[in-house]
């Protein structure tokens, strides 16, 4: 019974777990995300940030543009319209524009497929690298990234965020703890956005690639909450079942 009791309550606590797991390079701390799966307008935002400037390089096979539609309220039609480029039927899957051999000739390595990108890294790694670009004319594309040092992806974002510069870390002084690995980029050369608006952009992109990652994980996360209360009031009704069958034992 014991085992019963500590089994419910290590779902419990692996459910609550669940939305606030991250993962970082080495020690470097992220800047949250903020992201949210549930809000559908930022969504359907990150869907059209997705389309427009990640998927002429990056591919999602693992998610049909039908299932987007459902869990998005994007109608068939608004999909062909708007998002449905390099597909002909709904139930296609998000393929690159570009070719594998234009990607190894340009890049050297074909760009990643970035269906399970989120869940690979973490949301917050993902907008922190989406944020973390500064110049580097040392650099074959005359950008660095923070979270990603020696990054073949150029900053196909630039004009939106700009260019950014990194200063370097103040000599003899401790570094600061609170910090993220962000800290030290200041605005360069401006972009059509405000860093508040590309912010916003970066956090809607990276709520996308965290619904593609799992489409069903909102309704499996509510569907836990009903397991996790069943498992508790079942293990409370075998306590109380064992008691009686071993009441004249005792």
């Amino acid at each position: 019974m014991r085992t019963s009791i500590r089994v419910a309550a290590l779902g419990a606590t692996l459910l609550l777990a669940l939305p606030t797991a991250s993962f970082a390079e080495g020690d470097a701390k992220l800047p949250h995300s903020d992201n949210d799966v549930r809000n559908i307008p930022s969504l359907q935002r990150g869907a059209r940030n997705f389309i427009n400037y990640c998927s002429g390089c990056h591919s999602a096979q693992f998610v049909r543009f039908n299932r987007i539609g459902t869990d998005l309220g994007i109608s068939e039609a608004e999909l062909k319209a708007n998002l449905m480029f390099t597909a002909e039927r709904s139930f296609e899957t998000i393929r690159s524009s570009m070719s594998p051999a234009d990607a190894r000739k340009w890049f050297g390595n074909a760009p990643p497929d970035l269906s399970l990108m989120a869940r690979a890294r973490s949301p917050d790694y993902l907008f922190a690298f989406l944020t973390g670009f500064y110049a580097d004319p040392s650099r074959p594309t005359g950008v660095n990234n923070v979270v990603l040092p020696g990054t073949a992806m150029p900053h196909v974002l630039a004009d939106l965020q700009g260019v950014q510069t990194l200063l370097p870390a103040p000599p003899g002084e401790a570094e600061d703890e609170d910090a993220d690995v962000t800290s030290r980029l200041k605005p360069g050369s401006s972009g059509t956005l405000s860093p508040e608006k590309y912010a916003e952009f970066a956090r809607d992109t990276v709520n996308f690639l965290e619904y593609i990652g799992e489409p069903a994980q909102v309704k499996r996360r509510d569907l836990g909450v009903w397991v996790t209360l069943f498992l508790l009031v079942f293990t409370g009704f075998a306590f109380l079942l064992k008691r009686e069958y071993f009441r004249d034992i005792h």
